[in-house]
């Protein structure tokens, strides 16, 4: 058994793509369109790490997704989780769970899929502003 993706549902394609691959990073690897069923897959992976990889599912027709929360997360380790947040925030992205602590972030996609963000190896040493940033909304 090997792990292949994980699909999430996405309500405009653009802002996703802009979020996933130009705020987080992430590699798009390859596209697959379908006239006959009407929807579009993305898929991404971080870079250097194809074999985890995140489907974007664009329906054509609109409709309305539910229940994100209960979805769970995404989590990606990262090389610096403070250079990591400063790249989303110039993006435009609200860092929900600050990394206080140097170890760990959430954020979330335009369509409200919550994603964790884990410093690689050890924790950073804490540090301002980082450390004075409370949680906002839900993560």
């Amino acid at each position: 058994m090997k792990y292949l993706h994980t699909m999430v549902r996405v309500t405009d394609l653009e802002t996703s793509l802009k979020f996933y691959r130009d705020a987080l990073g992430l590699n798009v690897l390859r596209t697959k369109e379908s006239e006959q069923g009407r929807f579009t897959l993305v898929y991404l992976a971080a870079p250097g790490d194809e074999d985890a990889q995140v489907e974007l599912t664009y329906n054509w027709d609109p409709e309305v997704y539910t229940g994100g929360r209960n979805f769970g997360h995404l989590a990606y380790a990262v090389d610096n989780i403070y250079a990591t947040c400063e790249k989303l925030q110039a993006h435009g992205v609200t860092i929900l769970r600050p990394p206080r602590d140097g170890r760990m972030a959430f954020v979330r996609s335009p369509d409200d899929i919550s994603i964790e963000l884990l410093q690689r190896g050890d924790a950073l040493q804490p540090t301002a502003p980082w450390t004075d940033m409370p949680n906002v909304g839900t993560w």
